[in-house]
């Protein structure tokens, strides 16, 4: 038997109500904030990825589900199956002109992703993101609608105690300087650092801090190194920014703590990063994450343009969500008059309601038992019903029955 592949799974029937009602609540909620649906391929030239996301990035390092095809210049003809979607997002907002557009430019969007990691419970090689993206604004306002968008989807899915985890990594210039202070701080131990970390020592020793090794870890409680992590390095452009945002933050209520490890997966986030957590779900309690990238559009060949964003595994939320019932059909037609059934059935499709019939063509008792699991009411055709001209039509709930003619069903 040939099974899905490991690291995938199938969204049985069983299962899609919920999967709808998270893309319904997604579409009408940031549909109402005037955020356009966009929808993207699923692969992209590889360098799409190898320059937006970054190289000294877990995801393009290990992750990516790189193919070449055709060709003789592999570099050319090198595809990527997409492992997030802001870098695909953005070349299309510079594919298509929206720099010309008016500003801001906003777009929601929902999809699979696909990356090479072990499976577990909540987290696939095929999963699937909703996510937003706002272009053009680079006032600290957009940053806190996007963190307030995620805390409001996540509110109405059910999720309680909602908790903002800040953080500001600055702009290139104090960035860089922080960078500098950080690698120097570390430099003695770079030997007993893992062979990751050794690797984002040279290329961007920010992600160090986002390293889950437990060696590491404890490298980073020095207390001489901590001193520099923990130091207030931004410049005062991006205090004011930050400051900005946690006003804003107050002003709509949102809970939010201040996290200076935050640094977030990617390399393209400057300024803003954040993570929208529970402390209903203990340890990994992260739901939601983003923040700015005010400079990818430019590195992949746009015009400059501030951009923030987040995005959300939809197989993690799904674990954490009440699941929706399936609701049932109005009308189930029990009948050994498969001509009968099969007119009246698509006579009541036809005006809109819900329902089908059995092609078994088995006992009325049989068809009643299906009725009462699928259906809210059974509509009788039987050789009384024929010859009277009329249909019974029985309330599976209530058990009660009625005689109805054609046009009052």
């Amino acid at each position: 038997m040939i099974k899905a592949q490991r690291g995938t799974k199938d969204i049985l029937p069983e299962n899609i109500l919920t999967w709808q009602k998270i893309e319904k609540t997604a579409r009408e909620l940031f549909q109402g904030a005037n955020y356009k649906e966009i929808r993207t391929p699923i692969f992209e030239a590889t360098e799409l990825f190898c320059r937006g996301v970054g190289d000294s990035t877990d995801i393009v390092n290990k992750e990516m589900y790189t193919f070449s095809v055709g060709g003789q210049n592999k570099d050319e003809n090198s595809i990527t199956l997409r492992p997030e979607n802001t870098a695909g997002v953005v070349r299309a907002f510079i594919e298509h002109g929206f720099s010309r557009a008016s500003m801001p430019v906003k777009f929601w969007y929902f999809g699979p992703m696909f990356r090479y990691e072990r499976p577990q419970k909540g987290r696939q090689r095929q999963f699937h993101q909703i996510g937003v993206e706002m272009f053009g604004v680079e006032s600290p306002s957009a940053d806190a609608e996007v963190i307030a968008l995620a805390s409001k989807f996540l509110s109405k899915m059910g999720i309680k105690d909602l908790v903002a985890e800040i953080n500001s990594l600055g702009c290139t210039k104090c960035r860089d300087e922080y960078k500098t202070k950080i690698k120097e701080v570390l430099k003695p131990y770079l030997n007993e650092l893992c062979e990751d970390c050794k690797v984002r020592y040279e290329k961007n020793p920010l992600r160090m801090l986002d390293c889950k090794n437990e060696d590491c870890a404890k490298i980073f409680e020095n207390d001489e190194i901590k001193k520099v992590i923990l130091s207030d390095f931004i410049c005062e452009e991006c205090r004011e920014h930050y400051d900005s945002v946690k006003k804003y933050l107050d002003i709509l209520g949102i809970k939010y703590n201040e996290n200076k490890m935050l640094v977030r997966g990617l390399d393209y986030y400057n300024r803003t990063v954040f993570e929208i957590k529970s402390d209903a779900l203990g340890s990994q309690s992260a739901v939601a994450g983003g923040g700015r990238y005010d400079g990818l559009v430019e590195m992949l060949g746009g015009e400059k343009t501030p951009a923030v964003g987040f995005a959300l595994g939809v197989e993690r939320l799904y674990e954490l969500v009440a699941h929706a019932e399936e609701e049932k059909l109005d009308y189930f037609v029990v009948s050994n008059l498969q001509d009968k059934a099969l007119e009246t059935v698509q006579y009541l499709r036809d005006k809109g309601k819900s329902c089908d019939f059995d092609f078994q063509n088995r006992k009325f008792s049989k068809q009643l038992e299906k009725a009462g699991k699928t259906a809210r009411y059974a509509l009788i055709i039987g050789e009384d019903e024929v010859n009277g001209g009329y249909y019974t039509v029985k309330n599976l709930e209530t058990g009660e029955q009625t005689k109805l003619q054609k046009e009052e069903l």
